[in-house]
């Protein structure tokens, strides 16, 4: 395992917190959802960052190591947008 490796897995580990932080703050747009609808999106939430986390990996293993820059630039404009949720600016 490479070093661009093991920085794209811990980058991930931050975006699935995001994620979890987002969907526990209950933004009044999200809250508006009926339940099953809440529950989709959650789902759709961590199954699309799992398949942007799976093939960034698999790229950086695949000795494409420049990934590892562009999951970091995806992974600071997720805590952007998640930062704006939680802060009530959005």
């Amino acid at each position: 395992m490479g070093l661009a490796t093991a920085i794209i897995f811990l980058l991930g580990i931050g975006n699935f917190a995001f994620n979890a932080a987002v969907f526990a703050h209950g933004h009044p747009m999200f809250v508006r959802l009926p339940a099953n609808s809440q529950s989709l999106a959650r789902r759709a939430a961590l199954v699309s960052e799992f398949a942007v986390l799976f093939f960034a990996l698999l790229l950086s293993v695949k000795g494409w190591p420049g990934y590892a820059w562009a999951y970091a630039a995806y992974t600071a404009v997720n805590g952007g947008a998640a930062w704006l949720i939680l802060s009530g600016r959005v």
